[in-house]
Parts: structure tokens; sequence; C-alpha cells
């Protein structure tokens, strides 16, 4: 009996290493680089939240990916733009009086990232959906986390788009 799981135990480990598969850290990584610089394009309607984004980027490079952020863009292996191209609030229910009570925030970020052999330019995007007590309004608070958890979303999608395009060239 011993021998027998033995035997699956190595077929099932030649088969999962022989396979070839790598997670997608791998490839981004080898896409930017080890060191970048994230350059943020403020909004000027809405700099609370365009600051927010870069702060969720550079979580993300930082814990995701083991990346090393630099200040100075002479010192990066690959310069990366980001900008928030849309936020919206969409009211998805309203209560039996007319009061809305269930919503959602949608961000959309553009992105740019220059390696020093690619340029390359796409948009993510994010929502969150929130509720509110009846007869109440949306305060900035709830307006920003919602914002926030939003953005957050859509930057999660940076890492899977990278590694797609770091396949087309």
């Amino acid at each position: 009996m011993k021998l027998s799981q033995l035997l699956v135990s190595f077929f099932l480990v030649l088969f999962l290493t022989a396979c070839g598969y790598k997670p997608s850290t791998t490839y981004v990584k080898k896409e930017l680089g080890e060191k970048i610089f994230v350059n943020l394009i403020i909004d000027l309607r809405d700099p609370r939240n365009t600051v927010l984004i870069k702060d969720a980027m550079n979580e993300l490079l930082v814990h995701r990916l083991d990346s090393k952020l630099v200040y100075d863009r002479k010192l990066a292996d690959t310069i990366m733009d980001l900008k928030l191209s849309s936020v919206s609030l969409q009211v998805l229910q309203d209560d039996d009086s007319g009061y809305n009570k269930l919503y959602k925030a949608v961000v959309k970020i553009a992105v740019d990232y220059d390696n020093g052999l690619n340029k390359k330019s796409f948009s993510v995007s994010g929502d969150y959906d929130f509720s509110i007590d009846s007869g109440t309004t949306i305060t900035d608070t709830r307006r920003f986390e919602a914002i926030k958890s939003a953005a957050s979303e859509a930057l999660e999608d940076v890492i899977s788009t990278i590694a797609v395009q770091s396949f087309k060239k």
C-alpha cells in the first residue's frame, strides 16, 4: 500500500512540475524589472482619490511582486504612469420610501508603462457595492471608502493584464 502511495505522489509531483506552470507574478516581474518608478497624474477634480490610487499601486508592487520603488526616473527599470480616468456612483436600489439605499462605486484607471523595450497602455476598472441607512445621504467618508475599495479591485487587474501583455511583443 505504501509503495502505491509513493508512486502516485511521485507521478503527481512529476506531472505538476513538468507542465511548466508559473504564476502570473513571474511574468510581471520579468516584464517590469526590479526597480519601478510610479508616476501619478493628478486629477484636479478629485485629488484625494487620485493619491489613494498611487498608495494602493505602491502596496501592490511591493507586497505582491517584491519590487523596489525608486523615486528617481533615472534609476528605474520601468516607469509606470497612473491616471484616474473616471469615478462614478450609480444607484442600484431604492427603499419603499423612494430613498436611494444601494450604490455602486465604479473607478476606471489608465495605466501606461515603459520598460525601455516596450511601451504599453491599458485601462482597468473596479467596482464596489455598498448600502446606506434609509433616509440618509452618502457621507464623504463612506464615498471615499467605496472609491478606495473599487480602486483596489481595479488595480488587482493590473498584474494579470501586464502578464498577458508580456506575451504580446
